[in-house]
């Protein structure tokens, strides 16, 4: 179950930020909420790689953070989209290959995959996992 942390905005503008505490089918919402913004802005080509990686580093989100809490960034920059995905755990994150039989582990492999850039940001919270798309 999705709980909205903070009051929605009064309108759709060049960004978007909210918090919330996810769940297990919480990336579904949050795929919504972008495909909305990818729409208005007149970006809808963005949305299947912009929604796989919101879904990869929402689900991150509930696998290892204890509290589920995060913050959704959506920006509308010059080059295109960024999204961001705070939380409140300290420490880096890596792509990696895991084993070709493991359950899980991919996710961020993914995300680079199909963005064009992507990054963690320590924050004096915790951290913050972005990615970009160029239009």
């Amino acid at each position: 179950m999705n709980h909205a942390t903070e009051p929605p905005p009064a309108e759709i503008d060049a960004n978007y930020r909210m918090g919330f505490t996810v769940g297990e089918h919480s990336a579904r919402h949050m795929r919504r909420i972008l495909r909305s913004f990818l729409a208005h802005w007149r970006l809808p080509h963005l949305t299947d790689a912009a929604e796989l990686a919101l879904t990869e580093l929402v689900a991150n989100v509930v696998r290892h953070v204890p509290d589920r809490r995060c913050a959704v960034i959506v920006l509308l920059e010059p080059y295109g989209l960024r999204v961001e995905v705070a939380d409140g755990v300290a420490g880096t994150v890596a792509a990696k290959g895991g084993d070709p039989l493991d359950d899980g582990g991919r996710g961020l492999l993914l995300v680079e995959a199909v963005t064009d850039r992507w990054g963690v940001e320590e924050t004096p919270e915790g951290k913050r996992v972005w990615f970009e798309c160029d239009a």
